[in-house]
């Protein structure tokens, strides 16, 4: 199991600038971590804990109905260490922040990209010529960071450099240049981020309990 120590101010920046990429509601300190009420069909309410504590260990044993979410920057062996049975653990994730600026490349030959900002949130778009939807992803700005979020290429255009072609126009739409930026990553993505001068701060783990219809 690894240890991983984490400054509790970077999750609380990037749930932050998540909940206004999303139009959620702010974080708020809650049993050591920081509790978002997401309210939504798939996920009712969600925790991010910097480290394993007493809050968090105490949090699990209260919990007893599905859609409620503990993530730790932490690895999954120090969450499933200090959680019941009831609980299991989604594929793993990492925490990262940007350590260089992305190498700007041309656009693949018959796609169109386009930025827009409302306000702290960024969207970029890239469209191919018969007008479906290629890629796209968010970001959003704070005064303590930019966070990337819902970066996604489509299947069926993958591997033609559209999602380094959206990260490079949300980085080109930061207007603050000294906070840090920040995004979690899937497995899959991480392999993308680390080609782009990405590094990871921590693993990111996720537990929940499991729907009763899941195992029917």
């Amino acid at each position: 199991m690894t240890e991983t120590t984490i400054d509790p101010r970077i999750p609380h920046a990037w749930l932050a600038a998540r909940s206004i990429a999303r139009g959620l509601p702010a974080p708020v300190a809650d049993y050591g971590g920081y509790r978002v009420d997401t309210n939504s069909d798939a996920e009712v309410k969600r925790w991010v804990f910097p480290q394993v504590g007493a809050g968090l260990v105490e949090l699990a044993r209260t919990i007893d109905a599905p859609r409620h979410f503990l993530k730790l920057c932490g690895d999954a062996g120090a969450l499933r260490a200090v959680l019941s049975d009831r609980w299991q653990l989604h594929d793993p994730g990492y925490f990262m922040t940007a350590t260089e600026a992305p190498v700007e490349r041309p656009l693949a030959a018959g796609y169109r990209i386009e930025t827009d900002r409302i306000g702290a949130v960024v969207e970029v778009r890239v469209t191919s010529r018969a007008g479906d939807l290629a890629a796209s992803g968010y970001a959003a700005e704070t005064h303590e960071a930019f966070i990337y979020d819902r970066i996604v290429t489509a299947p069926t255009h993958r591997r033609k450099g559209l999602g380094k072609a959206v990260m490079a126009a949300l980085h080109r739409a930061r207007q603050n240049q000294d906070t840090p930026q920040l995004l979690v990553a899937t497995e899959e993505g991480r392999a993308l981020y680390l080609t782009l001068g990405w590094r990871v701060l921590s693993p990111f783990s996720t537990a929940s309990i499991a729907d009763v219809d899941i195992d029917k």
